[in-house]
């Protein structure tokens, strides 16, 4: 198996069982033609994180990382009408790709970008909130890990993506983002008040993977 071919099952999956969007397909295009990083999570993985809103029964969102405010609008269509996404990025430009996004989605009442860094603006909010999909810069996993916790609820679901690093995080002497993530999992697997798994994935985004923290108490 290859690169080629994991691209090709997600193309499958997606055209199965996800409806077209122009929205978000817009979305997309607009990233690239900003020359925004294409780190974009997958489709199928979008449609993964509005499923999990929804099970959880999200009313209020936090997301670390908006880049072009993809996954922000998948998130936040899962939340009721008087729901609300807070997303929090650091690049300007990113910022205001994701708002024009935003607004198109018609999603502009629903979604808060705050403009900044994130380990600046945290404690600046107030919780609680039913999700936190945290998809930033990997090195500062742990701190922005300790912040969700601390703006979540009990019972409410704590998502981590791009944690297997193409098997770098295995590595105890890897690069900084798999030195971050791992310092992460030591801090979810010392932590009282959560439970926590962690999934390998391949697919278009190539090999990587998530982790699932659920907050007990």
């Amino acid at each position: 198996m290859d690169q080629d071919a994991f691209t090709a099952v997600d193309a499958y999956l997606v055209e199965a069982l996800i409806d077209r969007d122009e929205i978000l397909d817009q979305a997309l295009s607009d990233a690239r033609a900003a020359g925004l990083p294409m780190i974009n999570v997958a489709p199928n993985q979008g449609k993964l994180l509005a499923m999990l809103a929804e099970l959880v029964g999200a009313r209020r969102i936090l997301e670390i990382g908006t880049l072009a405010g993809y996954s922000a609008i998948w998130m936040a269509r899962a939340l009721p009408p008087d729901g609300q996404l807070v997303t929090l990025e650091y690049e300007p430009k990113h910022a205001e790709v994701a708002r024009r996004n935003i607004e198109r989605a018609g999603l502009a009442g629903r979604i808060e970008i705050r403009v900044g860094a994130a380990l600046e603006t945290l404690p600046h909010l107030r919780g609680p909130f039913d999700l936190v999909f945290i998809d930033a810069d990997k090195p500062s996993n742990p701190d922005y890990f300790e912040w969700a916790l601390k703006l979540s609820r009990p019972g409410g679901l704590i998502v981590v993506d791009n944690v297997v690093r193409s098997g770098g995080v295995a590595n105890p002497k890897g690069d900084a983002s798999a030195r971050g993530t791992r310092r992460m999992f030591e801090i979810i697997a010392a932590e009282p008040r959560v439970t926590a798994t962690a999934v390998q994935t391949v697919g278009s985004k190539g090999w990587d993977g998530f982790c699932l923290v659920r907050v007990v108490r």
